[in-house]
């Protein structure tokens, strides 16, 4: 169940980051705020922290040889934070004891911490202080065999004033009082990397990688630009020598699985990462970093990121001579929006990125003024469209639709779930490929062109209308700030699309105009047959679209 080669070293997360640490140990990892860690500091704190869960009885106690794709044999631990050091700390900490982290999404409620929180096995959490009231109410109402079951609680101290919660320890403290030179144990490739989908079209799901999969995948296995592939830890030291002076600032919250990849891109390489400390985008902020600390790439996430940064660059007076590539990914960064930072910013690279968390990266797009791309992707390696059928796997100038695939350094599976593993990532030909849920076609020019989630594909009068497509059109329209569009049932098309629209400040909603508008760019059929206009469309910390919200006024607004 590998996907490396006998012509380069097998990889895990926990050895890169030693050898890279090693390599450049004086060099800044991370900074937030006040706080500037260098990879020498990030890697003993890493190390305490596996010396500390390693104690409690935190790690691997079947190896993976002996188990199902679906299966798990080590221990997982919760990282219910905002973005932080400590993140970062504990996705490598766990790696170097041989558990496993997994992605909390900090809004859920306590119900939904439950479904998680089992569905996982936790346990350990790792949390700020804020998060305690939530963390005790679900302590609270679990049955004391699953309660018993939580051996380690981190409190992460954030200013908040909250106690420590009874059995719980600060993390800090913590730290302090273990060994700097970590539990002693030998991490393997197979070693599992777990990240939990968003869970906005259904409950989320976790994910399982080998930590030689997500390396080469999407953190670091393969050059940016290139998809030339890291051979050796004695070349990923040479890299990290190599790469002094380049600054990410990531804004998205690590608790989804693009952000996580950015960072460990940046931290697996030598680079170093910034990380704002306001805990909403805050654009000014964000400027302010980029002048201050001498930026070179932004990661954000789609529109609702890019619009607010735009509108503070026009309007306040901040030095940008040190950033030259904006990097997007997990949502929609609309071409209309990219011309327009592309005016401001004319020597500006935008790279589009694609992938999701049962693929990884799978292909790139590169947008500079003049030359505006929207969902068209030049394919990586093993990137690819496979038949509807799952039959065959389709060759460029293909006809009809398909579904976008990838090959090679997959994950194993969903976490207790045989059935959808075995359907997700299914073998054709004798290969295993990961066929997540894009609709997608492969044009005899090479482009992999996205056509959207099969989930949110309304099905109007027979007639597949992909929601991303009529989403882009309606954008366009300078009146428009966001759009989310949603089928509702209809008697006579059986379902119809509806668009839930937030105007930009002081514009006024025309539904007239807006059709006609969005009729430039795509077929009638496709076109709303009905609008709802709010205040503001509901995402995700990360910009990523709550279909679920939108549906459900899109089912009200028939009334």
């Amino acid at each position: 169940m590998t996907s490396g080669t006998a012509d380069r070293d097998q990889f895990d997360l926990a050895t890169v980051n030693e050898v890279v640490s090693a390599a450049v140990p004086d060099r800044e990892a991370v900074v937030f705020g006040d706080r500037r860690l260098t990879y020498g500091e990030l890697a003993e704190r890493s190390r305490r922290l596996a010396s500390y869960l390693h104690g409690k009885g935190i790690g691997c106690h079947t190896e993976r040889a002996e188990l199902a794709p679906h299966e798990s044999g080590q221990d997982h631990v919760a990282l219910y934070l905002y973005n932080g050091n400590e993140y970062l700390e504990g996705v490598l900490g766990c790696a170097k004891a041989r558990a496993v982290s997994f992605n909390v999404n900090y809004r859920y409620v306590a119900e939904e911490l439950r479904y998680l929180f089992d569905n996982a096995s936790a346990r350990g959490v790792i949390y700020h202080a804020s998060f305690a009231p939530v963390v005790a109410e679900l302590l609270e109402s679990m049955e004391p065999e699953e309660r018993g079951r939580i051996g380690v609680l981190l409190q992460v101290d954030d200013g908040s004033g909250e106690a420590l919660l009874d059995g719980a320890e600060d993390y800090e403290t913590a730290l302090a009082g273990s060994d700097p030179a970590g539990p002693g144990l030998t991490p393997s490739p197979d070693d599992l990397y777990i990240v939990y989908t968003g869970g906005t079209t259904g409950m989320p799901k976790g994910v399982l990688w080998r930590s030689d999969d997500i390396f080469m995948n999407a953190m670091g296995g393969k050059e940016v630009g290139t998809w030339v592939e890291m051979t050796s830890y004695d070349q990923i030291a040479d890299r990290a020598r190599n790469n002094a002076g380049f600054r990410l600032l990531a804004l998205p919250p690590l608790m989804h699985g693009a952000a996580q990849w950015a960072a460990f891109m940046m931290l697996n390489s030598g680079a170093t990462i910034i990380l704002p400390e306001s805990r909403t985008l805050d654009a000014a902020e964000v400027w302010r970093l980029v002048e201050d600390e001498g930026v070179q790439s932004i990661a954000l996430v789609g529109d609702a990121m890019a619009r607010p940064l735009l509108d503070e660059l026009v309007a306040g007076d901040y030095d940008t001579s040190s950033l030259f590539v904006l990097g997007n990914g997990g949502a929609v960064f609309s071409a209309t929006l990219k011309a327009e930072f592309l005016e401001v910013l004319p020597d500006l690279l935008i790279n589009d990125s694609l992938g999701s968390s049962e693929t990884g990266a799978q292909a790139s797009t590169l947008s500079a003024k003049g030359g505006v791309r929207a969902a068209e992707f030049q394919p990586g390696p093993g990137a690819t469209v496979v038949s509807e059928d799952l039959g065959s796997v389709l060759e460029p100038g293909h006809d009809g639709i398909g579904w976008s695939a990838q090959s090679g350094a997959v994950p194993l599976g969903y976490l207790g779930d045989a059935d959808k593993t075995a359907r997700t990532f299914p073998t054709i030909a004798g290969v295993r490929y990961s066929v997540p849920g894009d609709r997608a076609v492969w044009r005899s020019d090479g482009v992999i062109e996205l056509l959207g989630r099969d989930s949110q594909c309304i099905n109007s009068g027979g007639e597949k209308i992909f929601v991303e497509e009529v989403e882009q059109a309606i954008l366009s329209h300078p009146d428009v700030a966001d759009v989310l569009v949603a089928g509702r049932p209809s008697e006579r098309w059986g379902n119809e699309v509806v668009a839930v629209v937030e105007m930009v400040p002081g514009a006024s909603p025309d539904e007239a105009d807006l059709t006609a508008h969005a009729g430039n760019s795509v077929a009638r059929y496709k076109l709303p047959k009905a609008w709802v206009f709010v205040e503001k469309i509901h995402r995700s910390p990360a910009g990523k679209a709550d279909y679920r919200w939108a549906k459900q006024l899109a089912a009200e607004s028939a009334g």
